[in-house]
């Protein structure tokens, strides 16, 4: 009897980390700050977290506010951008692998045509855009996104829009996560609204 107790109490150990559910790799709020200041560094809170702009509406990416509704959050937002937008952040030290029972979360609000989508660039350096995306909503919403049901296309960086199909691509080492509507901006009335992120997955020493 005594070892069957023993190895009730080694049996955590036993188990390979793969073969556990997933746990929170990072979330970011973001900082308060006045309504549409440019996003920097200055704004990441998680102080493992680096963030980094692409596309040609890249340096119009704003965070902002409203004093009304007194909950309002303080948010990344697109509105003003004269090109197509990315917005990424990073771990400075760990890879996160997005397989098994891996998930985003993130809280945004959308208006006009505008549909946000997750992208990933891997340790490769591909990168890729989901199929699936959030669309017009008249309030917050949270959403939250099964990366096993999701399908991908490459994404030009440059232009920051989808390319072709990639199938089956190896999520075991992915550097950077982030968002994008693969539009440019069109005000309050066609923009996109990120709140916070949430990923998770599992942490990978790079």
């Amino acid at each position: 009897m005594k070892y069957f107790f023993f190895i009730l109490m080694l049996f955590p150990f036993l188990i390979n980390a793969q073969d556990k559910r997933p746990t929170i790799f990072f979330r970011e709020d973001f900082k308060e700050s006045p309504a549409q200041t440019p996003i920097t560094q200055n704004h990441i809170t998680n102080s493992n977290l680096v963030i980094s702009l692409y596309g040609e509406g890249a340096d119009l990416i704003k965070k902002s506010h409203h004093d009304k509704p007194y909950d309002d959050p303080y948010y990344v937002w697109s509105g003003l951008c004269e090109g197509n937008w990315a917005v990424t952040l990073k771990h400075n030290s760990k890879y996160v692998e997005l397989t098994k029972q891996s998930k985003i979360r993130w809280r945004s609000k959308q208006s006009g045509f505008r549909q946000l989508h997750i992208i990933l660039k891997l340790a490769n350096g591909a990168w890729l855009v989901s199929d699936v995306s959030v669309s017009l909503s008249k309030d917050w919403r949270i959403s939250e996104f099964n990366i096993s049901d999701i399908k991908w296309m490459s994404l030009d960086m440059e232009t920051i829009t989808e390319k072709s199909w990639v199938e089956n691509p190896d999520l075991s080492k992915v550097e950077e996560i982030g968002w994008t509507d693969l539009m440019k901006g069109g005000g309050s009335k066609a923009s996109s609204r990120l709140d916070w992120i949430e990923v998770i997955g599992y942490s990978v020493d790079k």
